[in-house]
């Protein structure tokens, strides 16, 4: 199968794609985005992030614990949310906001998959 170049996908989708490849909380998407976009509703960027799962290039996961070989505990992502949930988990805007108490174990993160990261960049 040939993937695209990034250049060839929208400035949103590309935003989407480095926020999978840095594995950030959802909400950090925001932060490559253009206007309006950027200060929009979580609900403008559903269908922009949708279709990159529906290709296999992104999965949405939750933040799960973690705890490294020298003991110092952390997070990552946890498995992938079924398909069939991500537009009820997608459509609370909760979950495009950074947590009001800084604890991001639970947040929504994107990653490539293994398709994903075949793109030419």
């Amino acid at each position: 199968m040939i993937h695209p170049a990034t250049d060839q996908l929208s400035s949103a989708e590309r935003a989407f794609m480095i926020n999978a490849t840095e594995i950030d909380i959802l909400p950090g998407v925001r932060g490559d985005l253009d206007e309006p976009l950027v200060s929009g509703p979580a609900s403008a960027l559903v269908p922009i992030l949708l279709p990159l799962v529906d290709r296999g290039w992104v999965e949405v996961c939750r933040l799960v614990p973690w705890t490294a070989p020298d003991g110092t505990v952390g997070e990552q992502p946890g498995p992938p949310i079924p398909e069939q949930d991500l537009p009820a988990v997608l459509a609370d805007a909760e979950n495009w906001e950074y947590p009001r108490s800084g604890v991001w174990l639970g947040c929504l993160t994107l990653t490539l998959t293994e398709a994903g990261r075949r793109i030419h960049r």
